[in-house]
């Protein structure tokens, strides 16, 4: 029987507000600056900690496959989730037009289990070549007394000269926003979909999917990488990477409104989803919903765009304050 009211990630026992809490909380003690060559930049919202180095800057971004990791468990299959790893790395490193060079990951496990490593470094190696990324290092750790299972983590620098860097501050109204296709649920908003579909068989496909549903929740992350050569080819306002908190990833932005008109189509998945219980509103605030990743630009550039990344549309603009989508009929606000 489902719940008399909706389900939130929160309730899940993710909340993205306490989270923001948490960070404003840790960071308020970070008040050593590295002074000349490599002084931290500071940006509110940005995808990754930025360094100075003079003609050029060096972004460094740190990311994990959070729950998801219990799905490969559950499917005993974990040659996906190192895409994913990467994927949530590099992506952020996308966000700010950064080339990313070089990871190292991080891999603790409750006992070491060279099997599941080994399927772990699969996925490793095939993001980072997608990504065109040097794995230069890495650590693995056996925590018996605190890991249950194994996590996942990484670290990836990149770089790019100050004119490339994409901060948002050139958005301006009438900006089109051009919405690029997710992959599915990628990494983020797990622990709400995994207690929602925990009823269903995660070896059985439902509906019209092509694989199972554990198949479907493990499709890893899109890479990209596209993003580097869009940066380089077009006029470029802003880029979002859109990850745990969907939609609201958008005010990291800028200040001014986005308004999509036009959404993508959310995987058949997230309708799975929606069906136990989610507002479509707090769906719209925990996933993607089929748009990983947005761009930022004049209208004259949106087909220069479209071209450039595979199943890209215009999907809304600039416009106003706040974040409202349009599905149907229904206009919903998504953040004030």
């Amino acid at each position: 029987m489902k719940s008399q009211h909706p389900h939130t990630y929160a309730e899940s026992g993710v909340d993205i507000s306490a989270e923001e809490a948490a960070i404003r909380a840790l960071c308020r003690h970070f008040k050593t600056k590295k002074t000349g060559r490599g002084t931290p930049i500071s940006l509110e919202g940005a995808y990754a900690g930025l360094l100075d180095m003079g003609d050029f800057i060096i972004g460094i971004t740190t990311d994990g496959v959070g729950s998801k990791v219990l799905v490969a468990t559950q499917m005993g299959d974990w040659t996906t989730i190192g895409i994913d790893c990467m994927a949530m790395n590099v992506n952020d490193l996308y966000a700010m037009g950064l080339e990313p060079i070089a990871f190292v990951d991080y891999l603790a496990m409750e006992s070491i289990e060279p099997s599941i490593a080994d399927q772990i470094g699969q996925g490793l190696a095939k993001g980072a070549k997608i990504a065109n990324v040097s794995i230069v290092g890495g650590e693995t750790a056996s925590l018996p007394d605190i890991v249950r299972g194994f996590d996942l983590a990484g670290s990836c620098i990149g770089i790019a000269a100050k004119e490339q860097l994409v901060t948002g501050h050139k958005i301006e109204k009438g900006d089109a926003i051009v919405g690029i296709p997710s992959s599915g649920v990628h990494s983020n908003g797990l622990t709400l979909a995994r207690k929602l579909l925990a009823k269903f068989s995660l070896h059985e496909r439902y509906g019209s999917m092509e694989r199972s549903l554990g198949e479907e929740l493990l499709v890893p992350t899109r890479i990209y990488a596209e993003i580097l050569d869009i940066n380089k080819n077009c006029e470029v306002h802003g880029l979002a990477h859109i990850t745990g908190g969907g939609l609201l990833n958008l005010k990291r932005l800028t200040k001014l409104g986005f308004t999509l008109s036009d959404p993508l189509e959310p995987q058949e998945i997230f309708s799975m989803i929606q069906a136990e219980g989610v507002d479509l509103r707090e769906m719209y605030r925990t996933f993607n919903m089929g748009m990983g990743f947005a761009v930022i630009a004049p209208p004259h550039e949106v087909k220069r765009i479209i071209h450039l990344s595979d199943g890209a549309k215009q999907v809304g603009a600039i416009t106003g304050r706040g974040i409202c989508i349009r599905r149907g009929d229904r206009v919903l606000e998504i953040a004030k």
